[in-house]
């Protein structure tokens, strides 16, 4: 009987302790998290922090922290100082950060399906192209990011002609030398235009010494970066988008606890809705301080060189899903989904 007795209070006490942390690892969480120690994050962008980009890795930081009372602390590296444009993924993978930020349109042929709706294709706003490509990303997940957790995704507003002098017909543009982001090449040289690929940091220096006569690029950066001194006249006709996606190292993702990613995936949504709101009101900011500060000037387009624009433009996003859908991906259902999704958040924005 006493045997009995003593084989029910050990069995008890092995209980008891298994309750309180004999073993408290939930799936898919840390061990080290368990036990009450702070998580650090780093999160890599390649632009300097008061780009907005570099905004929402702010207020997403802030967020995170917040709501997870403090058990998660994320340290940031814009501005190059851990990884850059160029080698982002591929040092998230490795685990040089846990999550970067990148432009997918920096990297050509990568995003095929992203480059459909990164081309000129009506968007409103940043907050409307935000929500259409947010949206197609989740329905149409990217091959090149099936090893990573995406963390968020936003775009730029739709970029446009930034020049010395003014540029309002295909004939004003046939041979400009304009700085581009590398998704931009061919739709410029459609345009007639002669595009030049460099980094954005070497653009001023660029425009004084005459090697290139503008650029293309969403409008924030006429403040931001003081372009407004320099360029006096933005061509009214919306361009292509960058789009931006935000990702975590995969062993990273799966190493943390259950309730520390039900925040980052609450947070996917809010910072594609944050970051487009932001740019818009901050785009608005920007041309106004740059028309009072240095005369800048709006050029639109005739309606006839509108017309010439769209149908070249319109022709080519046409070609190039009719060519990604011979490569066997499902372009011409992306494209239907996408001028779906413009005319829905365009209407709501």
């Amino acid at each position: 009987m006493k045997k009995i007795w003593l084989i029910i209070m050990i069995t008890a006490v092995v209980s008891f302790m298994s309750a309180c942390g004999g073993d408290n690892t939930e799936a898919g969480g840390s061990e080290e998290a368990e036990q009450g120690e702070t998580i650090k994050l780093s999160y890599a962008f390649f632009a300097p922090a008061n780009t907005f980009p570099a905004v929402q890795m702010e207020e997403w930081k802030k967020q995170l922290e917040e709501r997870t009372d403090g058990k998660v602390e994320v340290e940031l590296f814009p501005g190059g100082s851990l990884l850059e444009a160029n080698n982002m993924f591929d040092g998230v993978e490795s685990g040089t950060a846990d999550i970067g930020l990148t432009a997918t349109s920096y990297e050509p042929g990568r995003f095929p399906l992203l480059a459909i709706s990164d081309m000129p294709s009506g968007y409103k706003n940043a907050t409307a192209a935000s929500d259409v490509v947010a949206d197609l990303i989740e329905e149409y997940p990217p091959k090149a990011l099936e090893n990573f957790k995406i963390i968020t995704t936003f775009t730029t507003e739709p970029s446009y002609i930034q020049s010395k002098e003014p540029i309002s017909s295909l004939e004003d543009l046939e041979g400009k030398q304009l700085r581009i982001a590398g998704a931009l090449t061919p739709i410029m040289e459609e345009l007639g235009a002669a595009p030049v690929g460099m980094s954005q940091a070497e653009v001023p220096e660029a425009l004084q010494t005459g090697v290139v006569d503008g650029y293309v690029s969403s409008r924030e950066i006429l403040k931001d970066s003081k372009l407004a001194e320099m360029v006096g006249y933005t061509t009214d006709y919306p361009l292509a988008l960058n789009t931006f996606t935000a990702v975590m190292n995969q062993d990273k993702w799966e190493s943390l606890p259950e309730d520390v990613k039900n925040v980052i995936n609450e947070l996917n949504d809010e910072m594609t809705e944050f970051t487009g709101n932001y740019l818009d009101e901050h785009v608005k900011e920007a041309m106004e301080w740059s028309k009072e500060n240095h005369d800048l000037e709006i050029v639109e387009l005739s309606e006839s060189q509108k017309q010439l624009w769209d149908e070249k433009l319109s022709q080519m996003q046409k070609d190039f899903v009719e060519e990604t859908q011979e490569q066997g991906l499902p372009a011409e259902k992306y494209f239907e989904k996408m001028k779906d999704l413009i005319e829905k958040y365009n209407e709501e924005s």
